[in-house]
C-alpha cells in the first residue's frame, strides 16, 4: 500500500485558502478548488500542509493519500502547469487551432471541430503535432485522452493519434 499521504506538501509559489474542508489553491497559472473528504483532516502551517486520517479503515487510508496527491496536483498545477504532447500518423492526419478551437482532420468525411474550456490551451507546433496545456491534471487528461479517442492508433500500421513517446505494438499482417 502506499504511503502518500504521510509526507507533509510543500506548497511554497502558491496561495491557499482554507474554508471548512474546501482547500483553494490560487498561483500563476490560475485557481483550483477541491473538498477533502470528512474522513480526512489537514493542517495548513509554514508553506506546509499534513494530512491525516481520523480512523485506520482501508477506505479512509485510501482517502488519505488520494486528498494529498490531489491537492499536490493542484499545487503544481498553478504554478508550472500540465502538458500532454500528441502526435498523429497517418496521411492526411492535420491538425489546427484557431482561438479555443481544435480542428481535426482524421481521414473522416468531415473535420472535427473540439471546443476547448476556457482553462485549457492547445497549440500546434506542426500540423501533426498538438500541445495540450492548464493547470487541471484531470482536465488536461480528459481532453487529451477524448482527441486520442477519435482515431486511437491501429496496430497494422501505426496510424492515429497517441501520446508522445506512448509504444504501439503492431502486428504482422496478412501473408499469403
Amino acid at each position: 500500500m502506499s504511503r502518500a499521504g504521510k509526507y507533509p506538501l510543500s506548497v511554497k509559489g502558491a496561495t491557499i485558502s482554507v474554508a471548512g474542508q474546501k482547500i483553494t489553491v490560487k498561483g500563476p497559472k490560475g485557481e483550483l478548488f477541491f473538498n477533502v473528504p470528512e474522513a480526512v483532516e489537514f493542517k495548513h502551517a509554514n508553506d506546509e500542509i499534513t494530512f491525516s486520517p481520523k480512523n485506520g479503515e482501508n477506505q479512509t487510508r485510501a482517502l488519505w493519500g488520494t486528498a494529498r496527491r490531489v491537492v499536490g496536483n493542484m499545487v503544481k498545477g498553478v504554478t508550472e502547469g500540465f502538458i500532454v504532447n500528441l502526435e498523429m500518423t497517418g496521411t492526411g492526419y492535420r491538425a489546427n487551432v484557431q482561438g479555443q478551437l481544435l480542428s481535426l482532420s482524421l481521414g473522416y468525411s468531415h473535420e472535427i471541430k473540439i471546443g476547448l474550456p476556457k482553462t485549457i490551451t492547445a497549440k500546434c507546433p506542426s500540423q501533426t503535432e498538438i500541445e495540450i496545456s492548464g493547470a487541471d491534471k484531470q482536465l488536461v487528461g480528459q481532453i487529451a485522452a477524448e482527441i486520442r479517442s477519435y482515431r486511437p492508433p491501429e496496430p497494422y500500421k501505426g496510424k492515429g493519434v497517441k501520446r508522445k513517446g506512448e509504444f504501439v505494438r503492431r502486428k504482422e499482417g496478412k501473408k499469403k
